[in-house]
């Protein structure tokens, strides 16, 4: 049958292999889930098919099997009748639906074959679908949170490199203080040193106006002993 040779690789099939060889498993797993729901859908239309077929070869034969029984019946109320013609037809009749039941037998041997591999392929493709789904699902878990990851990862880089600004503003701030505070210095000193300057000068003028007095007092002095 054609749909058992279109869909062959299905049976055959290892989700988690086919998975594993993948470079990215989440396109990986849509795209075939995409093919196995549409091969499901004509799989379980062929398989109704062919279950309905199975049914019809069985009806067939039980319908088959059925006559034969009632031509043996006929044919052994016929000799107990005594009607040997009679009995005699209904047995060539048996014997023609004997040959007919081998036929009607066969046909549903090979259906009933069929409708087995469909069903199993039906099942398979329920399973292979409800594991991709539970599959795709955990993927997709995982990438959201490789993505959170990565974010809180980017703002941690963030978070160091205005670490590092905040440093190094903090360093600038002190050599600025630093910087201040030797200019306030060199201020107070230069201030005190102007202040010295002035009491000097100062000390010096005192001293000269002192020795004069003393100078003139002594002539005076002189003057007055008639020296």
């Amino acid at each position: 049958m054609g749909i058992l040779t279109r869909f062959k690789d299905i049976m055959a099939s290892n989700v988690n292999a086919l998975l594993d060889k993948c470079e990215d498993p989440e396109k990986m797993i849509d795209q075939y889930l995409r093919n196995l729901e549409s091969d499901y859908a004509s799989v379980k239309a062929e398989t109704a098919s062919v279950m309905a077929e199975e049914k019809s070869a069985k009806r067939k034969l039980d319908e088959c099997q059925a006559e034969i029984s009632k031509m043996t019946e006929y044919a052994t109320k016929a000799v107990e009748a005594g009607n040997d013609d009679d009995a005699r037809k209904f047995l060539e009749k048996k014997a023609q639906l004997s040959e007919k039941l081998a036929v009607l037998q066969k046909n549903y041997d090979i259906s009933k074959a069929n409708s087995e591999k469909m069903k199993e392929m039906h099942a398979k493709l329920e399973e292979d679908i409800s594991a991709l789904k539970a599959k795709r699902d955990m993927l997709k878990a995982k990438v959201k949170v490789a993505e959170t990851q990565k974010k809180i990862n980017k703002l941690g880089a963030s978070a160091d490199k205005a670490g590092s600004t905040l440093s190094a503003f903090e360093r600038m701030e002190e050599k600025i203080n630093k910087m201040t505070d030797e200019a306030d210095a060199m201020e107070e000193l230069n201030a005190s040193s102007g202040a010295d300057d002035v009491d000097s000068l100062s000390k010096k003028y005192d001293s000269v106006g002192t020795s004069s007095g003393v100078e003139d007092e002594l002539a005076a002095l002189k003057a007055q002993l008639g020296k």
